[in-house]
């Protein structure tokens, strides 16, 4: 399954070899190896990559919008971490040392401007303990009742899809998601995504220090980096519940990016911001 030629990915994809040699040609994609005589070489991955380029393709895609889904579907899977997902996407993110009392209120002013702003979102929050979820249940309940799509994830002790609330997801104790705080919305015309993970040694959870507990954080308003953190929640909640899974990543794809261009003034000005307040 590492040394296939052409018409076996042909044969298995469902896609024609002429085809296959025109997107290489034009798209670049897919980029076999070459044997000492020219012949192309291809192998599994590559096959499981042009089967999702045809699933988009069904969906109604361009070629080219396919292929860029395809081969993002394949980096993502092997990332669990929202936070390594978007650190690692080429947008223009600049990490922030800040403590949780900072974080609560940024988490804060994003849940408050979604309630006053965003039409159907999609929203996703991760807390590493049910107990730090269920202190602002109530706000997240307000949320999910105007939101397209709510999904939390913490230690819940199984998934549960309360009436009027987020969808709960569970986490296992090797998840990396675990140790992370999220607060992702993603909607028409709005959206905003703060990601962090905590550095252990410094502070633990439940320590009189609480507050003080530093985060590795990525707070940001770009819309393809809001975007790939909800893809990637998409695919976390497709570990524990395929079905809403492949719903959310539907979902996903229907709908627009928030807008056409990014806010890095305005992020940037709040990362000022949020840097002059920790230094106070």
């Amino acid at each position: 399954m590492n040394d296939l030629a052409i018409k076996d990915v042909a044969e298995q994809s469902g896609i024609a070899s002429g085809t296959l040699r025109m997107w290489e040609q034009r798209y670049g994609f897919p980029k076999p190896q070459r044997s000492s005589n020219g012949y192309r070489s291809y192998n599994a991955e590559d096959v499981e990559t042009l089967r999702r380029v045809q699933a988009y393709r069904h969906r109604g895609l361009s070629i080219a919008s396919a292929i860029e889904r395809a081969i993002e579907d394949g980096s993502l899977s092997d990332r669990p971490s929202l936070y390594a997902a978007v650190a690692s996407s080429g947008r223009d993110v600049r990490p922030q040392i800040l403590r949780k009392s900072t974080l609560m209120a940024l988490s804060r002013a994003i849940e408050h401007e979604t309630l006053a702003s965003a039409a159907a979102p999609v929203l996703v929050g991760a807390f590493q303990h049910e107990s730090f979820y269920r202190a602002v249940e109530p706000r997240y309940r307000q949320l999910a009742k105007q939101a397209d799509a709510a999904v939390v994830f913490a230690d819940f002790e199984a998934e549960r899809s309360p009436k009027g609330g987020p969808v709960e997801i569970p986490l296992a104790p090797e998840d990396a998601l675990g140790n992370e705080w999220a607060v992702v919305v993603d909607a028409p015309g709005y959206c905003a995504c703060l990601l962090a993970w905590e550095q252990h040694g410094v502070t633990e959870p439940g320590d009189d220090g609480d507050l003080d507990r530093r985060f590795e954080a990525i707070w940001t308003l770009d819309p393809l980096a809001t975007r790939r953190a909800a893809q990637v929640a998409a695919r976390l909640v497709s570990r524990a519940d395929p079905t809403l899974g492949a719903e959310l990543d539907q979902l996903l794809l229907e709908r627009p990016i928030a807008v056409n261009d990014a806010a890095p003034a305005l992020t940037a000005l709040t990362n000022r911001v949020v840097a002059y307040l920790e230094a106070a």
